[in-house]
């Protein structure tokens, strides 16, 4: 087994409000964090709108620094309160965690690079973490389940999708021809994929009798096939098990989602805190 870091420690101190929801510290931390995430959004926006800049540039700036600088001691905290950094650092929370911090930095170099603060909106998917329902945490892992589980059918059913939408433009080109807009099959087969999704764009439309016939059908399909794939994940859902997972973080690799009064984790073994 592990040696497992003492309860009394720094480190295990800011794993537990950093890493952890389900404690009062963490909960504090992570809505402290997504209010300073918003904070930052909305400065970037602002900043965007030229009469706003130009009376409030300084206080913009000043106040997107500010922000800035606390991001990056929370990153730093963040790699050092964890057993295997590198875990944190490649994964996709610490990559966005990363990205939503050095825009600001980048403005030294690249002029207008600051905007792209605006990925810190990625860091608001942490609100799933606050949130921390079982119900609703045991429903997002049935809906990944219920999608890998459906991911052949559905792979299937599109194919046969895209080959009706061939077959339907080539037919609708022989009817309506370049005159009506129809002025080759890829084209044709675009209007039929517009068509067939009920997004009905209108920049092409049959003229003919014939054409609006077949036009019509297609439409009608498009309310069937958008129910399709809904129904294969639905019957899939259907016969996942309910799993009340939590949102305890693993020390050694960061895993989320264990089973409620877990001692050990489910990917690595290691003792949960």
């Amino acid at each position: 087994m592990k040696n497992q870091q003492p309860k009394n420690s720094l480190k295990y101190r800011l794993h537990e409000i950093i890493y952890e929801a389900d404690t009062r510290g963490g909960k504090l931390f992570d809505v402290i964090l997504l209010i300073a995430i918003l904070a930052s959004i909305i400065l970037v926006m602002l900043e965007s709108v030229e009469s706003f800049d130009a009376k409030y540039h300084t206080f913009l700036n000043v106040s997107e620094w500010v922000i800035t600088i606390l991001f990056s001691i929370e990153y730093i905290v963040r790699i050092v309160s964890i057993k295997k950094p590198l875990k944190y650092i490649f994964s996709f929370y610490g990559i966005i965690d990363l990205l939503s911090t050095i825009p600001k930095y980048l403005s030294f170099i690249l002029i207008g690079s600051h905007n792209l603060a605006a990925l810190r909106a990625l860091r608001l998917l942490r609100v799933f973490r606050i949130l921390k329902l079982a119900r609703y945490i045991g429903a997002s892992n049935r809906l990944i389940v219920s999608l890998k589980a459906s991911r052949a059918k559905i792979a299937v059913f599109l194919f046969f999708v895209v080959i009706v939408c061939i077959i339907l433009g080539t037919v609708m080109y022989m009817i309506e021809g370049a005159e009506n807009g129809f002025t080759s099959i890829p084209r044709s087969v675009y209007w039929a994929i517009v068509t067939l999704t009920t997004v009905g764009y209108g920049d092409i439309a049959p003229h003919t009798p014939i054409g609006q016939f077949i036009a019509s059908i297609i439409m009608i399909m498009g309310y069937g096939i958008i129910a399709i794939p809904t129904g294969i994940v639905t019957t899939e859902m259907a016969k996942a098990n309910t799993i009340h997972t939590n949102t305890q973080s693993c020390p050694e690799c960061l895993k989320e989602n264990h089973v409620d009064d877990a001692d050990f984790c489910y990917n690595c073994g290691s003792k949960l805190n």
